[in-house]
């Protein structure tokens, strides 16, 4: 899909979740694959799924949680880099990200305190020649 298409079909998107937000959380599992990739559903780059899909580790303490996300990928400078990793949650709503400038950061990896959060948790790694892979995990 390029990405005139995506803007105008998240436009859409967004209008339809304004007015029916309940049936576009529904389609979240058809968009694996178009509008972002999973382990699963790599579309056209599943010979990239290793260096691209967020690797999540997940530690508690007390009433506290944390999650460590690894993409194991390159940074190539501004040519090829992970852009950002991005936290929402079990209803696509922003929690947290980690921006990462490819010149100072040599590896793509965040840490981010969820706090007493509990539930479904979305991590996506962006990357600017790949587009955005999501990985989740219940906590």
């Amino acid at each position: 899909m390029d990405r005139r298409n995506f803007i105008r079909i998240s436009s859409i998107g967004t209008a339809t979740g304004i007015i029916a937000p309940t049936p576009v959380l529904a389609c979240a599992d058809t968009m694996a694959g178009g509008v972002y990739y999973t382990k699963d559903a790599p579309g056209r780059w599943s010979k990239k799924v290793k260096g691209h899909w967020p690797n999540l580790e997940i530690s508690r303490k007390d009433k506290q949680t944390d999650i460590r996300v690894v993409t194991l990928h390159e940074m190539l400078g501004y040519e090829h880099y992970i852009i950002k990793h991005m936290v929402l949650d079990k209803n696509f709503r922003f929690i947290a990200e980690q921006l990462f400038d490819p010149i100072k950061n040599k590896k793509p990896v965040s840490e981010f305190s969820l706090g007493d959060y509990s539930g479904r948790v979305h991590v996506l790694s962006v990357c600017n020649t790949h587009d955005s892979w999501l990985n989740l995990v219940d906590i």
